[in-house]
């Protein structure tokens, strides 16, 4: 799948952290049965590649990548994995010439429009916003959108429930990240119904579907 189908699955991609790979597949399974099948495992930790290669194997139906990916070998560790996506916080020459050899498409990261020039340069029109909230959230993506048109946006950071359907009502916003999808207690408790409960609403929340020009 391409970057654009990949973000267009749902108006929510789980952004997830798990300190055990075993949880990562009656995690993955109950978030896509609530109705979300791209998921965001961060890797800042080697489970977070662990988790990607068992949900992979246990998982079909989600499409699972690889969030914080912030050197070139990140994204050589993710393709033996099987990532299907990456995410990177920011781009650097270094990083957009690793994801032209990756097996899979990236959403690199973007503060400013400086950066959204240069990422734009680099072959990229789907972007991700980060850290949203801090860069200038709804404000920012509306002032982005009025000089980058062409432009599509993944917010990240900062994004809670209450803030998602503002953000997904921007016509250059294809989906939003979401971290409160896991909470640490559920995870905790084992509670898949909940997050499963949790999922169908974000997957509910309506969206702008009038793509930028």
């Amino acid at each position: 799948m391409n970057i654009r189908e990949i973000v267009g699955l749902a108006p929510v991609i789980p952004v997830l952290t798990v300190a055990d790979p075993a949880t990562a597949v009656p995690l993955a399974r109950a978030l896509a049965a609530g109705g979300l099948r791209a998921l965001e495992f961060i890797a800042r930790t080697p489970a977070g590649f662990a988790a990607v290669a068992a949900v992979r194997k246990a998982v079909p139906e989600a499409v699972v990548g690889v969030g914080a990916l912030t050197r070139p070998a990140d994204f050589a560790a993710a393709d033996r994995a099987g990532a299907q996506f990456g995410v990177a916080p920011g781009l650097t020459a270094e990083l957009a010439a690793a994801s032209r050899g990756a097996r899979f498409p990236l959403l690199p990261g973007v503060m400013s429009p400086t950066e959204l020039i240069a990422a734009r340069t680099a072959g990229f029109n789907v972007v991700a916003l980060f850290p949203a909230q801090q860069a200038g959230g709804l404000e920012m993506l509306q002032a982005l959108g009025a000089h980058f048109p062409d432009v599509l946006f993944y917010p990240a950071g900062g994004i809670t429930r209450a803030l998602a359907a503002n953000y997904l009502a921007l016509r250059n916003v294809a989906c939003v990240a979401g971290a409160w999808l896991a909470p640490s207690s559920m995870l905790a408790a084992q509670d898949w119904a909940g997050i499963e409960a949790l999922a169908r609403d974000a997957a509910s929340l309506m969206r702008n579907t009038t793509e930028p020009a």
